[in-house]
């Protein structure tokens, strides 16, 4: 059984994806609306992605005979100052997870709860490929500054990747 304190984390850990996944919703909207469907499609990506994050650590609270909760989601925001800062906020949001995968792979430690911490090893990779992703597409932002076939570029690389992913998860 996990401990309190564990499962409470990893309740907040629910709702911290269920909410990343809400975000990239928006952002893809976003980006659909101004005709950037390839990074829409890159963003739709990473909201499936950030539920299955939320669905796994969900369904293991429970197989752990813990007790996982559905969360209740704030509304992210819907406009965004420019492309430029959807990556930003992103970057900032993966690192504000990575803490607290952290958090909890600290509290499953000093509770010697094993099977806690090997879910969230998991996650401690899976938040580094995030980080750097994220990282990367900011890096190329600044390189190409506001260039209009730069943007078109990106957006096009950003389709590819997301159509690389989503064709990895089908031959999984």
């Amino acid at each position: 059984m996990l401990k309190k304190s564990i499962n409470e984390a990893l309740n907040e850990q629910i709702a911290m994806e269920a909410y990343a996944s809400n975000y990239y919703l928006a952002m893809a909207s976003w980006c659909e609306r101004k005709g950037l469907e390839g990074s829409a499609q890159f963003f739709y990506g990473q909201a499936d992605e950030e539920r299955e994050h939320m669905m796994k650590i969900f369904r293991y609270v429970n197989e752990a005979d813990g007790h996982a909760h559905a969360p209740a989601i704030n509304q992210p925001d819907l406009e965004f100052e420019s492309f430029n800062s959807l990556f930003e906020i992103a970057l900032n949001h993966e690192k504000k997870v990575t803490k607290s995968i952290d958090r909890i792979l600290k509290l499953a430690t000093e509770a010697n709860d094993f099977r806690t911490q090997n879910l969230l090893q998991w996650f401690v990779d899976e938040q580094l490929e995030e980080e750097n992703q994220m990282q990367t597409i900011l890096d190329k932002l600044n390189l190409i500054g506001d260039s209009g076939v730069g943007l078109y570029m990106l957006d096009a690389e950003l389709s590819k990747k997301a159509e690389e992913k989503e064709a990895e998860e089908e031959g999984e």
